[in-house]
Order: structure tokens, then C-alpha cells, then sequence
């Protein structure tokens, strides 16, 4: 985590101190109340997430399906949690969580895309957060392992349903009708 700016209020971060938060270039997140700083994805997580964002965008937009949005974008769980998945996928008729300011809800996929900083986070505090706040799946993207492991929350838990690696073809329970190439995201 990166050094975070001098000045916070004390107790737990809200929403309207994370609006206050310097434009600086880094990606400021508030899981429970607790500020995490990162630095900007390197170029190799960026063509992951822009390739899978390609895939599943056209895929969502060609069925009607509903929307898919890449980071930088806020969604707030609640005033005291406000992330910044690398992808999000919000199900059609379920468009009013979308408003001006951010995604205000749990939407229906978070996809995190590991870097080396970010696994510990990614894989512990903000895949439970997910699954407490009710995001139904959640896609854990590994691009030096070429692994994609797919989770289905259960109750306040998730459960991996299933890990895909290299040039798979992967099929969800999110998108049943597309086949996602792996060979293609890593490219």
C-alpha cells in the first residue's frame, strides 16, 4: 500500500471523505471504513482487463444483457466501503443502481485482476466484503498464472466453482451463452 495523504479525520472513512481525497494519480479505495492506496495497474494488468473488458462488453451489449464498466469507476457498498473492481457487470433491469455520481449497489459480477500488490487484498478483504455486501459472483483474474478462478456466493462466503487456465474456453453461469476464449485475454 502506498503512503496515504497526511491529513485524515479520525474513525472510520466515509464516502464524503473519500470525494475530499487528492487527485494525484493513485486509486483510493475505503474498505470498512480503513483507506487503501494503489498504484496505478501496470501496462500487462491493463491489456488483461481491457481484453476481457472487449469480450464481455461485446457479448452484453450484442444480448441486451445490461452494462459492463472497467476502473476507474466507484461502487458503493455502503458509506463506509466505496471499491473500484477492474470490471463490473450490472444485469439488465437492474440499471438504477447506476447514477451520476456511481455504482450505488452490489452489482451482479465484480472481476478483480491480480498484481502482485494487490493478491492478499483481492483474494481476502475484498472477497468478503463482496460476498457480505451480495455481489452473486466473483472473478478472480491471475495473469501470470493464466487463471481465472469463478466464485458463486453462498450465504456471507463465496465457493469456487471453478478455475480455468491458459487457452481454455470458459463457460459462466453469469454469460451461459458465451464462450470466453482465455487465449484471448492474455494477449
Amino acid at each position: 500500500m502506498s503512503r496515504a495523504p497526511d491529513r485524515l479525520p479520525p474513525g472510520k472513512l466515509t464516502y464524503e471523505d473519500y470525494v475530499e481525497l487528492p487527485d494525484d494519480g493513485r486509486r483510493y479505495e475505503i474498505l470498512d471504513g480503513e483507506l487503501e492506496v494503489s498504484p496505478a495497474p501496470a501496462p500487462g494488468h491493463q491489456r488483461v482487463s481491457g481484453n476481457l473488458f472487449f469480450i464481455l462488453h461485446g457479448h452484453v451489449q450484442t444480448g441486451g444483457l445490461g452494462s459492463v464498466y472497467c476502473a476507474p469507476i466507484d461502487v458503493i457498498l455502503a458509506n463506509t466501503t466505496i471499491v473500484q473492481p477492474d470490471l463490473v457487470f450490472i444485469v439488465r433491469g437492474r440499471e438504477s443502481i447506476v447514477t451520476n455520481r456511481a455504482i450505488e449497489g452490489p452489482p451482479d459480477l465484480a472481476v478483480e485482476i491480480l498484481s502482485p500488490w494487490s493478491v492478499r487484498r483481492d483474494r481476502g478483504t475484498k472477497a468478503g466484503l463482496y460476498a457480505r455486501f451480495g455481489i452473486p459472483h466473483y472473478w478472480v483474474v491471475d495473469p501470470d498464472a493464466r487463471a481465472v478462478e469463478l466464485y458463486a456466493a453462498e450465504g456471507l462466503e463465496y465457493r469456487l466453482v471453478g478455475t480455468h487456465e491458459d487457452v481454455a474456453s470458459v463457460r459462466t453461469a453469469v454469460f451461459p451463452d458465451l464462450a470466453i476464449d482465455l487465449g484471448y485475454v492474455w494477449v
